[in-house]
């Protein structure tokens, strides 16, 4: 059985989201679930651009969550390029606030929310503001990388290029 590279590198990703999550780091887990999507989309389309490749990716694998049918209609709570806007305001930012990304579709702003004790507060819209429960969101993009993953597995150039993802190294003196 040959070595799945890209199953153990993206599990660097996604195991530090779920402790950071488990820790209510909410910052450190909503950053790099924000990021997951560049990630995942540069490995499988690395000539497209940085927005094309995260709405295509978050498109193909998240979007199905953010949309829900009400009175017979189907509606997008969260779309591709609004998760990009967010992306881009809060990793370069800091903020929620996406009025001024020229990328965004439908939504202005959005809130995250820890977990309540005994209930949650997640894909709810008012207006153009959208409240997202922050470990739920962060877990739905870990299992939508792990989907991916399985996708993705059997190709091959896509395995040679997670070879130049990060590792952080142990050390271990030698003595």
């Amino acid at each position: 059985m040959t070595e799945n590279i890209l199953e153990n590198k993206m599990s660097n990703y996604t195991n530090s989201i779920r402790l950071s999550l488990e820790y209510e780091n909410w910052y450190a887990a909503l950053t790099l679930a924000l990021t997951l999507p560049d990630i995942c989309g540069k490995l499988e389309f690395p000539h497209k651009s940085s927005s094309a490749r995260f709405i295509h990716w978050f498109n193909n694998y998240l979007l199905d969550k953010y949309t829900k049918n009400i009175a017979g209609r189907s509606h997008v709570f969260l779309s591709g390029q609004d998760a990009y806007a967010l992306r881009c305001a809060y990793l370069h930012q800091g903020e929620v606030n996406i009025e001024g990304q020229r990328i965004r579709k439908v939504l202005s702003e959005f809130s995250f929310y820890a977990p309540p004790k005994l209930s949650y507060i997640h894909c709810n819209k008012m207006n153009n503001s959208l409240q997202l429960q922050v470990d739920i969101f962060c877990m739905e993009v870990c299992n939508a990388v792990e989907l991916w993953v399985k996708d993705v597995s059997s190709d091959h150039l896509i395995q040679g290029r997670a070879k130049k993802l990060m590792t952080i190294h142990s050390f271990a003196p030698i003595y």
